[in-house]
């Protein structure tokens, strides 16, 4: 493949808070014996990061004068696709990151909040990093991670449960219950990440979004008159290098950086990868992804069961040069 300026989708794997103090043959507690986090060990990538920008298709972002880091630092480095496409006729914005989850939308088709959209199936990617005996974390911007953040104020709340599909399922939000422990243990701001990161204290699965300032969609009203797209590439200029230089990442992390969907009709969207373990350097290629790729690749990084729409699709091992 030509090596070409691309898109990057982040993810880093992170080490199994079973496995910090060392592994044992046991499955942790409660742990599904299928999916033991023992099996992680045979994975050379041990931490994974998504970061999930907005509603740009590639060919916006690929070459813009607004996006300097991604053109001009991050791709030349990165592994990216040319033909990551979000899932065909899905919009808006909930169902394809339901999808990133759970290889579905499981009948989700507006952006409403979990109040209304919540799901009682535990057969999804968290729960099942769980089930492995690993851990997992969904840093989001502008939380405050004092309670389960099922809701966000139109126009004057830039975070929206939208773009943070874990807590669309009861079994980490205890129900759909604000004060659920394991919800606030699990989604942080994303302010905790660099702490996090320097302390070594960094979960197996890290789920990123920005908030509607930096998405690069800017649909709070203070940011509708920028340049989104700059504010997007700004804020990945600072968070990338930001994990990069951590242990986790340079010891086995891999750093998957996409978008949810395009504005208008299916086109492509971007896909970057960066790891110590992408071919990098800019290859690129043609092959046809879409979200249940980058589910069905987590999956087999932490040897896990596929499911649904991911059982049947391709991963994205072509943009490594070792996978898992």
């Amino acid at each position: 493949m030509k090596k070409v300026a691309l898109v990057v989708v982040s993810s880093v794997a992170a080490v199994s808070i079973a496995c910090m103090s060392g592994c044992s043959s046991a499955p942790a507690d409660g742990a599904d014996t299928s999916e033991s986090a023992s099996t992680g060990a045979k994975s050379k990538i041990k931490t994974v990061f998504v970061i999930v920008m907005e509603n740009h298709d590639w060919a916006s972002i690929q070459g813009s004068s607004s996006a300097p880091y991604i053109n001009g630092k991050l791709l030349p480095q990165a592994s990216f696709a040319q033909n990551y496409q979000g899932v065909p006729g899905l919009h808006p914005s909930s169902p394809n990151y339901i999808w990133l989850e759970a290889g579905d939308d499981l009948g989700i088709t507006d952006d409403k909040d979990p109040s209304a959209n919540h799901q009682a199936t535990k057969d999804h990617l968290v729960s099942q990093i769980v089930r492995s005996g690993r851990d997992w974390r969904s840093y989001q911007e502008s939380i405050d991670g004092t309670e389960c953040p099922l809701s966000g104020t139109p126009f004057l709340s830039r975070y929206v449960p939208r773009h943070n599909p874990a807590v669309y399922f009861d079994d980490v939000t205890d129900g759909n219950d604000p004060q659920s422990a394991n919800c606030i243990r699990h989604v942080r701001p994303f302010g905790e990440l660099s702490k996090d990161l320097r302390a070594g204290n960094v979960a197996a699965y890290n789920f990123i979004t920005p908030d509607l300032c930096h998405d690069m969609h800017g649909q709070e009203v203070s940011c509708l008159f920028g340049d989104q797209v700059k504010a997007g590439d700004t804020w990945l200029s600072k968070t990338i290098p930001l994990i990069q230089a951590s242990a986790a990442y340079k010891s086995g992390g891999a750093i998957f950086i996409t978008f949810d969907e395009n504005e208008g009709g299916n086109k492509p969207i971007g896909m970057i990868v960066v790891s110590p373990f992408a071919k990098g350097g800019g290859y690129t290629n043609t092959i046809a992804y879409t979200h249940s790729s980058t589910l069905r690749t987590i999956e087999d990084i932490f040897h896990l069961t596929p499911l649904r729409g991911a059982a049947t699709s391709n991963n994205l091992n072509d943009l490594f040069r070792s996978f898992p």
